[in-house]
């Protein structure tokens, strides 16, 4: 299930967002206390803006706040949206991500009337490109030094699924 982010989200954030193993391919983290708490406050206050173009929702598995699902508007003419997700590891390979990003292509194209989704991924990580395929999304290639990380640039992979 997804649901708005609340303020004591930060707690079970934090407990995934703290984690080297999480934030490998990110461009943050390992998130400190605070850090946790500034990313569940800037969600929340995001909820408020009119038009809003960021909904960031936690992700409850068998009552527990597990990770969180993101559809970001990049463009309002275009009805462009791009798609993320994180979860716990205790999580891992359970179907979790590709149960989100479903949910989140789905809220996109009948809730938004987006036209196209897209998403980024490492192309490290192997387990994200494979729920982006699976989700129904098309690589559409590389995008070269994509952000910076601690490492250096980074490339990313683009996936992307139209409406249909």
């Amino acid at each position: 299930m997804l649901r708005e982010m609340i303020s004591s989200d930060w707690v079970d954030l934090h407990k995934y967002a703290s984690q080297d193993i999480v934030c490998q391919y990110q461009p943050w983290g390992p998130n400190t206390e605070e850090e946790s708490k500034k990313f569940v406050s800037q969600v929340i206050e995001d909820s408020t803006k009119k038009p809003r173009a960021r909904f960031v929702f936690a992700i409850i598995y068998n009552g527990n706040m597990i990770g969180a699902g993101e559809l970001t508007i990049r463009s309002f003419t275009n009805k462009a949206g791009e798609i993320g997700y994180i979860v716990n590891p205790d999580y891992w390979g359970k179907g979790v991500a590709t149960e989100v990003a479903s949910l989140l292509i789905e809220f996109g194209f009948k809730e938004l009337n987006l036209h196209r989704i897209f998403a980024t991924c490492d192309p490290r990580n192997i387990g994200s490109a494979k729920v982006l395929v699976k989700v129904g999304m098309v690589r559409e290639g590389i995008i070269r030094d994509h952000l910076i990380m601690r490492e250096g640039w980074r490339d990313s992979l683009l996936y992307s699924v139209l409406e249909r």
